[in-house]
């Protein structure tokens, strides 16, 4: 059985933008019409049609660009209310869907009233006309559904014989087997194979194999997702911690088998409370490997203490307790993967020093929420603030831009320049206008990041870049012009508000220009490496005309 919705676009256009198919509307997809509304027809408007042409039939044409994900996704509800009374439905394509016909056939009475039933039921369900053809393939489905005939069974040959080429769908091969002489299904199909593959190719072998009445693909169901989600009432309110987390382990063992029966596990739990005063909760709990049945209940117990205690927080913070006990409890996996393609744990699959530190930090989570306990992931960028981003426990460890961590640290040395090829300055560093890069091989390698700041890399990065100002030796301020030209030499350095300090070594500039196609995120700057008298090391950058101090090196 092949149900068809005839003009599908136009209906989805219907659906989804509310333009009213009662009235002309033409679907296009590259200047040319690929479906059109009953009153376009009736004017004159056909597929194949240029835009142009098409208004000039009808003046009144509503033309709509072609969407296939609006087609798929309004056909969707047309799926679920066959799927009411039949089940393993295929989706050819948005609008048409086929399923096996023994089933309903078996249990509706007979072919034909199964196919009433379901037009029916897409008709009360979703207010959309629907016409179903039975043959013994999709292909051949597919035409009956057009003028809703029932093909006996080994009848499929028979019915594709009398029909034209054109039907087979491929409009240049149609073409061609006209130019031949072969104008029917049936004579396309009285051709020997061997030889239609070696003049049409692969593709005319398989359009000889759909005349012939045999599909070239089996029939490949859709399999409705599984509902794993898991809920549990409770006629006396949960207002204890005990007793909550006594019901928390039983529904985490009926989820944990639940998702051993298919196979899978979550790497997110979603946790969801109903009070007797209708207050709902909700919170989501991420782990990055397996859950097992004792985790998800440890999760579930720490959330409701959470919320039934009002344990207090940092800074006395206190959360304020459900107006009223826990009538419902509910538990959703999300992130479903295979449990065959988890990772380990930072401390391993298994031992009491990974179960301590996990149990201790979500209990952390639980109390406080998942910013409370983040770790850092390293990642690519330019600058020290690009390549480091902080992760809540148990989330995916993705960085925030791709790319390897940042380059191997190596010691700061104070009577060396950090290219062997550069002059220092001042005894300490070179003044280059390119980053340093390591050598492999007697060729430098070049990095991932282009200008990303060399190493050693800075010991504390500042959250916010402190203000400072750069004077010369006499007293002027230090300028950085377009073109990277330093107006002098940095002597003094002040940062804030305190005094200044002497330069003894400094580097730079090197330039950075991030993003200029958006010129709202756009960055341009330069930045510098200094060396204090006192031996501090700084990370500078000039931006706008404004010197930045944005890490400090140990």
């Amino acid at each position: 059985m092949l149900l068809w919705c005839p003009d599908w676009p136009v209906l989805a256009v219907e659906i989804v933008d509310g333009v009213p198919a009662t009235g002309p509307v033409a679907v296009l997809h590259a200047n040319r019409v690929v479906a059109c509304s009953a009153p376009a027809r009736a004017a004159g408007v056909r597929r194949g049609l240029r835009r142009r042409e098409a208004q000039g039939r009808c003046p009144s044409l509503t033309v709509v660009d072609h969407d296939p994900g609006r087609d798929a996704r309004a056909f969707e509800p047309v799926v679920a209310a066959v799927e009411e009374v039949v089940a393993a439905v295929e989706v050819v394509r948005p609008g048409v869907c086929a399923f096996a016909a023994r089933g309903p056939a078996r249990h509706l009475g007979g072919e034909e009233a199964a196919a009433e039933r379901i037009v029916e039921q897409v008709a009360q369900a979703c207010a959309v006309e629907s016409q179903i053809g039975i043959a013994d393939g999709v292909f051949a489905a597919g035409l009956a559904a057009r003028t809703g005939q029932v093909v006996p069974p080994g009848g499929t040959p028979e019915f594709l014989a009398g029909l034209p080429v054109e039907a087979i769908g491929r409009p240049a091969l149609a073409d061609l087997l006209r130019r031949l002489g072969v104008r029917t299904l049936g004579d396309f199909a009285a051709l020997p194979a061997g030889d239609v593959l070696a003049r049409f190719g692969f593709d005319g072998a398989l359009a000889h194999r759909l005349a012939a009445g045999y599909d070239h693909r089996p029939f490949a169901v859709r399999q409705p997702p599984a509902d794993l989600t898991v809920t549990a009432h409770h006629d006396e309110p949960l207002d204890r911690v005990d007793a909550a987390a006594f019901a928390a382990r039983v529904l985490a063992e009926r989820l944990h088998d639940r998702l051993a029966g298919h196979g899978l596990a979550c790497t997110r739990l979603g946790i969801e409370a109903v009070t007797a005063h209708g207050q709902e909760l909700h919170r989501v709990w991420r782990h990055d490997g397996l859950l097992t049945a004792a985790a998800i209940a440890d999760r579930v117990r720490w959330q409701l203490d959470g919320w039934l205690s009002g344990s207090t927080g940092r800074a006395g913070a206190r959360p304020a307790r459900p107006t009223a006990g826990i009538v419902r409890l509910r538990l959703v996996p999300d992130g479903l993967l295979t449990r065959g393609g988890l990772q380990p744990g930072l401390w391993g699959e298994a031992g009491e020093e990974r179960d301590r530190a996990h149990r201790a930090l979500s209990r952390v989570q639980g109390i406080l929420g998942p910013e409370a306990v983040v770790t850092a992931v390293l990642g690519g960028g330019r600058s020290p603030t690009d390549q480091t981003r902080l992760v809540p426990w148990g989330d995916e460890r993705l960085p925030t831009r791709p790319g390897p961590p940042p380059l191997p640290d190596a010691p700061l040395r104070l009577d060396a320049p950090l290219r062997p090829d550069a002059p220092p300055q001042s005894g300490v560093f070179p003044q280059s206008g390119v980053p340093p890069r390591p050598a492999t091989g007697g060729r430098p390698a070049p990095p991932p990041w282009p200008g990303r700041l060399p190493p050693p890399a800075p010991a504390v990065v500042l959250p916010v870049p402190l203000a400072a100002t750069v004077h010369d030796a006499a007293g002027e301020p230090v300028v950085v012009s377009a073109r990277l030209v330093v107006s002098a030499a940095p002597a003094r350095l002040c940062v804030g508000g305190g005094g200044p300090a002497e330069i003894v070594g400094w580097a730079g500039p090197w330039p950075l220009d991030e993003r200029w196609w958006v010129p709202a995120e756009a960055r341009r700057r330069a930045r510098f490496q200094v060396c204090l008298a006192d031996g501090a090391a700084l990370l500078l950058a000039v931006q706008a005309g404004r010197w930045l101090v944005e890490a400090i090196y140990d």
